[in-house]
């Protein structure tokens, strides 16, 4: 597994990172505990939870899952999204800031996260202040990183100008969806964290399962997969593009490009992110082994220039 620095810092994590969403949503402990232990066992280190994934289930089963094991792991973990019904219980304000990390820090059982992330803009909330507080975490020792999470461009640069005008330390890595099928952090996000030394971590790279390759134009995703489940709902809402037959005619050019580099698509699209020097982990979720073990195998930090040339071809295109 290629091990890369996480922006500029001297923290290393593996090119494949494994996504913990699933944890206490999709999967239970037992399965997470497979999960976990094939993750390392394939020379991944980075996991990547939130307090919201699985009502805060999946920090629990991720801590439980690692155990004496944890010194082998890089764990990144979120705030910011609601956790509660009162106005205090969201956000990035000082007073939440270090609420919430220490109730991650008791529900992973650990007395320190690896890099701590705020999952979404909190407009109400100054940059300074949530800099300030994150600032104070790391001085005390349970936090080592910090970074963020679904921020613009701008969003970016304001937040490393506020930090170094300040005196405070920046971010080190910022996580944003990105995959060959969505694509627009590539206009201001990937510049400004390649111009600030942020390690890019994409999530969501295989598209929310359409580029598996296992759904087709015309028919009707199986009851089993996550757009055909009668639980479903939500996740088409906001998801469905995905799937529809015009994105998944580009899916099929996609499998076509794959085929001919004698690779899967699979592959091919976490190797087309791994590619970019900014990224350091891409982030995609599992809930079975052989996920996890392919998922690894097929993160690479290479492709070939012609099939770069392929693919830029196909998404012109269309």
């Amino acid at each position: 597994m290629e091990m890369r620095n996480l922006g500029r810092s001297g923290l290393k994590v593996s090119l494949a990172g494994l996504g913990c969403n699933n944890f206490g949503m999709t999967i239970d402990e037992g399965q997470t505990q497979k999960v976990v232990d094939t993750a390392l066992a394939a020379g991944i280190n980075f996991f990547d939870t939130a307090d919201i994934y699985g009502e805060g289930n999946s920090e629990v089963f991720l801590g439980r899952a690692l155990g004496k094991r944890r010194q082998d792991a890089v764990i990144a973990t979120k705030f910011g999204v609601p956790t509660g019904q009162d106005a205090n219980s969201k956000g990035a304000s000082r007073r939440y800031v270090l609420r919430a990390a220490e109730a991650s820090l008791k529900r992973l059982g650990t007395d320190y996260i690896d890099v701590y992330l705020i999952h979404t803009p909190d407009p109400e909330t100054p940059i300074a202040e949530t800099l300030d507080a994150l600032n104070t975490l790391v001085d005390q020792g349970k936090v080592r990183y910090i970074g963020c999470s679904n921020f613009t461009g701008w969003m970016i640069s304001d937040a490393q100008w506020t930090a170094q005008t300040a005196g405070l330390r920046g971010f080190v890595t910022a996580q944003n969806e990105w995959s060959l099928l969505e694509r627009k952090i590539e206009a201001e996000v990937v510049p400004a964290c390649a111009h600030h030394g942020l390690g890019l971590m994409p999530y969501f790279p295989l598209a929310s399962g359409a580029l598996t390759g296992k759904y087709k134009r015309g028919q009707a995703p199986s009851a089993d997969s996550r757009y055909g489940s009668a639980q479903g709902g939500m996740f088409k809402s906001y998801y469905g593009h995905f799937v529809a037959d015009a994105t998944l005619q580009k899916v099929e050019s996609l499998e076509k490009v794959a085929a001919q580099a004698g690779i899967s698509l699979v592959e091919l699209a976490l190797s087309w992110l791994a590619r970019n020097p900014v990224v350091s982990s891409v982030i995609a979720g599992a809930t079975r082994p052989e996920q996890v073990e392919a998922n690894a195998k097929s993160t690479k930090g290479t492709l070939a220039k012609e099939v770069v040339k392929a693919v830029d071809a196909v998404l012109s295109a269309s």
